[in-house]
């Protein structure tokens, strides 16, 4: 089982890596991911009180895996964002990789997520302003891309009051 001290930090050389997509003879191993991703996300709970989906990358599983737990557990195997709203809006992000560090970034008001979830069975989601953002943010994880490289600016950033 993965621990806090598992989560790849800022800096780390595999969070900047694109994901391979998750085959389907993999749906084996999918049980221990999530609960390893789910474990890390309740540790960084109780120890940061933030956290509401995780990338697999975070915890060096490089696939294309997001595991989300707001008011249930939502798995999204290979998610991909389509229909992209043009507004737009500001918000600090934070980051599990990075927990002390927040940066201001623009996301979509609204986007379309099609995914596969945990029985293979192809999902669309419809997300907007919180939900929205928080799965750009873990999508961009996939993709090797870190909020940080999406700042606003070089005032953009802060640490966690």
């Amino acid at each position: 089982m993965k621990k806090l001290n598992d989560i790849l930090l800022l800096g780390d050389e595999r969070l900047y890596q694109v994901c391979d997509p998750v085959m389907q003879n993999e749906l084996p191993l999918l049980n221990g991911w999530i609960a390893d991703m789910h474990n890390v996300m309740q540790e960084i709970r109780q120890k940061y009180n933030f956290g509401r989906a995780i990338a697999a990358p975070q915890l060096g599983i490089m696939k294309r895996l997001v595991y989300m737990n707001i008011d249930k557990p939502v798995i999204f195997i290979n998610p991909e964002i389509q229909d992209a709203s043009d507004e737009l809006f500001e918000l600090w992000d934070d980051c599990m990789s990075f927990p002390n560090l927040l940066v201001k970034v623009k996301r979509h008001k609204t986007i379309t997520v099609n995914y596969l979830d945990e029985n293979w069975q192809q999902q669309q989601w419809v997300m907007t302003d919180a939900l929205s953002e928080l799965m750009q943010h873990e999508h961009d994880h996939l993709n090797g891309v870190l909020c940080t490289m999406r700042a606003i600016d070089s005032m953009s950033f802060k640490w966690r009051p």
